[in-house]
């Protein structure tokens, strides 16, 4: 796993990755403090966080789309099945090469509050355990970057399906007052996420039965708890889609409450979309 990471860190600085990466996230995080924090004279060095998250959309495509789809693409891959080391610890190592150079600019960012702290009055707990969130959030969608980029061979095409993941993440909120509340609505939501879960284990294991099993046994499940009580299902749709919203999360640390359970939810949605990652491995060196 180490020679995985430094191998992957030494190409992220060889090439010009690490610095498009890290000239995105400080030139947006500067706007943001040149806006509220010096022309508006506002105190509050998390509401630059906040205002900069939206970065997220092109920086972590940027730096995920070529993790695995590159060396799928020049057949390099092969060389990591062959290495005396797990498909765990391929991805771990890459996945921590990915966040030493997502760290490295946000360093320079935990200076500011610092910095501002010296020529005002700058709440420094809310500005740092807002910093912590803005870090998780990043790793969480790097987790999913690194997921995305292992299901295709085509850069160009994994950096597309990562910027619409991450816009429609946070956007989620907004979308979800539009979309139908009713409980048909809800059922209709859960029988396509129940059919896309079909997909992907079948894209994944390659077991049309497992694949067919889950789908059908959820779907039967949102049919058997609809005709129980319907009324469950009145507004599930808006609310599942403010609950799976990473950047509504980081809103309440924005607002000065650290809130525990959204960490676990971060850490969770990490080593979710990494665990899909290994079984994508996985099947490829089965394969």
């Amino acid at each position: 796993m180490v020679a995985v990471f430094k191998h992957e860190l030494r190409m992220y600085f060889q090439s010009l990755t690490a610095y498009v990466f890290g000239a995105f996230l400080l030139v947006i995080v500067g706007i943001g403090a040149m806006l509220y924090n010096l022309q508006a004279a506002v105190s509050n060095f998390e509401y630059v966080l906040s205002f900069s998250s939206i970065i997220y959309a092109v920086i972590v495509p940027i730096l995920t789309m070529r993790v695995i789809a590159e060396e799928r693409r020049q057949k390099t891959d092969q060389l990591l099945y062959s290495l005396p080391i797990s498909t765990v610890e391929v991805i771990v190592g890459k996945y921590l090469a990915l966040l030493t150079v997502f760290v490295l600019p946000l360093c320079l960012i935990a200076v500011y509050p610092v910095i501002f702290a010296q020529y005002g009055e700058v709440y420094l707990p809310t500005s740092y355990g807002s910093l912590v969130a803005f870090f998780l959030v990043g790793a969480a969608l790097i987790a999913l970057g690194v997921f995305i980029s292992s299901l295709s061979e085509n850069q160009g095409f994994a950096a597309g399906i990562g910027v619409a993941a991450i816009l429609l993440n946070y956007f989620s909120v907004t979308l979800s007052e539009y979309v139908s509340s009713t409980a048909i609505g809800s059922v209709v939501a859960l029988f396509v996420l129940a059919a896309g879960l079909g997909l992907l284990i079948h894209y994944l294991t390659r077991n049309d039965n497992l694949a067919c099993g889950v789908g059908i046994t959820l779907m039967a499940a949102v049919v058997i708890a609809y005709l129980a009580d319907s009324s469950l299902f009145e507004g599930l749709l808006p609310e599942i889609m403010t609950a799976l919203s990473l950047f509504e999360r980081l809103d309440v640390f924005v607002n000065g409450v650290f809130d525990l359970t959204a960490v676990v939810y971060y850490l969770s949605v990490a080593v979710f979309f990494l665990f899909l990652s290994v079984q994508s491995l996985e099947k490829r060196r089965y394969n």
